[in-house]
């Protein structure tokens, strides 16, 4: 990871893959970090793209977080991670929150997005559902438990489709990143917000770049409507659902979901 000075502000940002490549700018979700991104999506990513992934203000070495943040403010950042590494478009990525990020950067810096993916995410509106009560008290509860291997344990299982989350390697490098790269609670919280005060819904219509949308069948934590909500308002967006994946699906799915950015790159290039 390198640092990448933003204004008076620095993030912590990996760039790596295919030298010549068309540039892949990912953006991660609610208390994730580079790192969740995992290597064999990555790494299936990398064989094509010039892949560039990010931490958010107050993750990892990024410039600590103080007070609040919004979405906006989040895209604004991506955008300036671009100009810091000289590229003027991107395919663009987002997941979950990084999803949100990614709407907004389309809308209001439409002229950096080559192609749009937005996976497992929410746009708010009419249709729209963030995470089920019963989801947010077991998350919280297990944040707020001081047990960390609790926390990260509970994170996993709700991520994942219950047939995954047995998968005890796959579990142990989900484990290992959480431990490598901790995000601190009041960050999580904060994005938590900004995550709840986000809504594109009036002005999603408004994109015209190829857009991919992509949600797995058991999200547990943004439900498989949102992605025919956000869907539904994108004219010409293409809906990808897969079936039995849950939230963190390009870990599940990790080489069919890189096929999925690939294919939508290539026809829109």
């Amino acid at each position: 990871m390198t640092a990448v000075r933003i204004g008076t502000a620095e993030l912590d940002v990996e760039r790596s893959g295919r030298s010549g490549g068309e540039p892949l700018l990912l953006i991660m979700g609610m208390s994730g970090t580079a790192l969740h991104w995992g290597e064999p999506f990555l790494e299936a990513l990398r064989r094509d793209y010039d892949v560039i992934a990010f931490d958010h203000r107050g993750v990892g070495a990024s410039t600590r977080l103080e007070g609040e943040i919004t979405i906006a403010e989040m895209a604004d950042d991506a955008a300036a991670v671009l100009d810091a590494l000289g590229i003027a478009s991107a395919h663009v990525m987002g997941i979950s929150m990084g999803g949100m990020v990614a709407q907004e950067l389309a809308l209001s810096h439409p002229e950096r997005v080559r192609t749009l993916t937005i996976g497992c995410s929410y746009c708010g509106g009419e249709g729209a559902e963030l995470a089920p009560q019963p989801v947010i008290d077991r998350l919280g509860a297990a944040m707020m438990s001081g047990d960390r291997e609790r926390a990260i344990r509970t994170g996993w299982e709700i991520n994942v489709s219950p047939a995954f989350a047995a998968d005890e390697q796959a579990w142990q490098r989900f484990r290992a990143i959480a431990e490598e790269r901790a995000v601190a609670v009041p960050v999580v919280l904060a994005q938590l917000r900004a995550c709840t005060a986000h809504d594109t819904s009036a002005r999603l219509g408004e994109l015209k770049m190829p857009t991919l949308v992509i949600h797995g069948t058991l999200d547990e934590m943004l439900p498989v409507g949102n992605g025919h909500v956000i869907a539904s308002l994108i004219d010409g967006s293409r809906l990808e659902i897969l079936e039995g994946a849950g939230h963190l699906f390009f870990w599940e799915l990790p080489e069919r979901s890189a096929e999925l950015v690939r294919a939508h790159a290539a026809v829109h290039a």
